[in-house]
């Protein structure tokens, strides 16, 4: 009886280890990781059905592995190209923003400048007809440099008004005063008196005014748009070093060598890596916040003060106010041209002598404005302005933030409940590490990367440097300055634009009293000043020169 109850003893002890031998080959088979490899396109020629020694292996843990060499290297290499993906894809919003709103402002802005010139010129037609056709240029010649520099162009937008006006004034002098010849040295004369005649009225200061701020707002936003796209479509190429490598093929593909693929990486795991991968990037973020805030503080100006849809659409009505002006003064103007220039000579009998009322007031007449286009490109500058303010707000912090939105992905991390069930670098578990802070130098001590914080990248300083340029240029543009002409001669206008001036510091307007043109002082002698009175005009200087010596001697 003794007998058969060892038989049974034995047979039972051969199950038992039969089972464990089972059990343990069921332990040590690699068909997972077959599958999850498979399924990434690669080869399964040559994959192991069983774990084996893991001498070879340089990155992941050197213990029984699923993983030849070949299928860590590729594994290392599909690493890194999916980080390169996912930082792609990451910033495609951002890329995008700056993309498409660039081409929206940039087409919006043109279409404005193309509709106010096609504006003037059919409303000029229709109210003056031959009379502007035959002075056109000089309104061409305007609308050309303004596109010129909205482009780019080197062009110093309170010279390019400032001729404007001088110009005009010297065509319609010609036009109102037809009996006259005038030559070339006569009609620079008189541009030189625009300033002080103020013949078109208060017209051409305000004007100056506000397309001054305007296009510099406008051509200063679209530039820094252009910035933005670039720095975003420059940085968001990552070009991984071997260090960060290494450690997205360790975070990512170890678990397959070790036999559990589909355990992800824990959250802390994989913002380690992935602040040592973007360290560079990180230190971008200082300057693109200053550069967004500066772009939101020129766009509240786009749809306030410096409102050029509200300066262009119009400013065909406010030239020819202007122009009007001129008409209603034009024999106080001419009398104190003469005064100051010289009187001119008469055309030789025969030629055209028509009078002022038969040769201008019948043709230029007060223009009354008609239905109008308000908008360009299919929108207007207040729904564009709003839409960017909206956006760009989205996208400040986004290169510091980054880490934590690529492992928020439900692809790379288990997320923080799972935090007992992730893949720690090692094994399946906690991730115990503290996470590092932002940028270069904070990952001296990073656990999981090899950062060399001696090195920075050249590419991200170069966009640093191209944001704070750019955030310059904006500052200014919020001030009404633009930074290509700070030295020239500013006009304090409340908002330190250098358009327009101080009242008590602008010339007087003259007094239009004379109705006739007596004759006058030689060419270019000051306007005020009469051909009979040049001793007086000394002795009140010597007077006044006298006066203050007396009084700096009594201080």
């Amino acid at each position: 009886m003794s007998w058969i109850i060892a038989v049974v003893a034995g047979l039972f002890s051969l199950t038992v280890l039969y089972d464990s031998v089972v059990a343990d080959a069921k332990g040590r088979t690699c068909s997972e990781v077959r599958q999850a490899y498979g399924a990434k396109g690669f080869s399964l020629s040559n994959i192991p059905y069983q774990e084996i020694s893991g001498e070879h292996l340089r990155i992941c843990a050197q213990g029984y592995t699923c993983c030849t060499s070949e299928m860590e290297d590729k594994l290392g290499q599909q690493s890194k190209l999916e980080f390169e993906n996912m930082v792609e894809e990451t910033s495609h919003f951002l890329r995008t923003t700056f993309v498409s709103r660039h081409k929206k402002f940039d087409e919006f802005f043109r279409e404005l400048l193309e509709n106010s010139e096609k504006s003037l010129n059919d409303m000029f037609i229709r109210t003056y007809g031959q009379l502007y056709m035959k002075n056109s240029e000089v309104f061409q010649d305007l609308f050309t440099e303004l596109k010129r520099y909205y482009i780019g162009g080197n062009v110093n937008l309170e010279e390019l008004l400032n001729d404007f006006w001088a110009h005009l004034l010297e065509r319609m002098f010609k036009l109102v005063n037809p009996q006259y010849h005038f030559t070339e040295d006569y009609l620079e004369c008189i541009s030189k008196y625009t300033e002080q005649l103020k013949p078109f009225g208060d017209v051409p200061r305000k004007l100056k005014i506000q397309v001054t701020r305007a296009f510099i707002a406008a051509r200063t936003f679209v530039q820094g748009l252009t910035v933005g796209r670039e720095v975003a479509n420059r940085v968001s190429k990552v070009f991984p070093a071997i260090g960060c490598i290494r450690a997205l093929m360790k975070m990512m593909y170890c678990p397959y060598c070790r036999g559990v693929p589909t355990v992800k990486p824990c959250s802390n795991y994989c913002l380690n890596v992935m602040k040592g991968c973007l360290a560079n990037q990180a230190d971008l973020d200082t300057e693109w916040n200053l550069f967004i805030d500066a772009m939101l503080l020129v766009a509240e100006r786009l749809e306030g003060p410096f409102h050029i849809e509200a300066v262009m659409d119009p400013i065909d009505v406010k030239i020819s106010d202007a122009i009007m002006n001129m008409q209603e003064n034009s024999m106080q103007v001419s009398a104190k041209v003469f005064q100051g220039c010289g009187q001119p000579k008469p055309k030789p009998a025969g030629r055209s002598t028509r009078s002022v009322s038969d040769n201008f007031n019948i043709r230029f007449r007060p223009y009354s404005p008609e239905e109008r286009p308000t908008t360009a490109a299919g929108t207007s500058l207040d729904r564009l302005v709003t839409d960017i303010k909206e956006k760009l707000k989205m996208v400040k912090k986004f290169w510091s933030t980054l880490p934590y939105t690529l492992c928020n992905i439900d692809k790379v991390t288990s997320g923080v409940s799972d935090e007992e069930e992730c893949w720690n670098g090692h094994t399946k578990g906690r991730y115990l590490p503290e996470v590092m802070n932002d940028g270069l130098t904070n990952q001296i001590n990073n656990p999981e990367v090899e950062v060399d914080i001696t090195r920075p990248d050249t590419l991200i300083r170069q966009q640093i440097m191209a944001l704070r340029v750019m955030t310059n240029k904006l500052r200014n543009a919020y001030n009404g300055n633009d930074v290509n002409f700070q030295d020239s001669v500013e006009e304090a206008s409340g908002s330190g634009s250098g358009s327009g001036c101080i009242d008590e510091m602008c010339p007087q307007d003259l007094d239009f009293s004379t109705t006739e043109a007596p004759p006058g002082p030689k060419k270019n002698e000051p306007i005020g000043s009469t051909a009979v009175g040049p001793c007086l005009h000394w002795l009140t200087i010597f007077g006044t020169s006298l006066l203050l010596v007396l009084q700096r001697q009594w201080r």
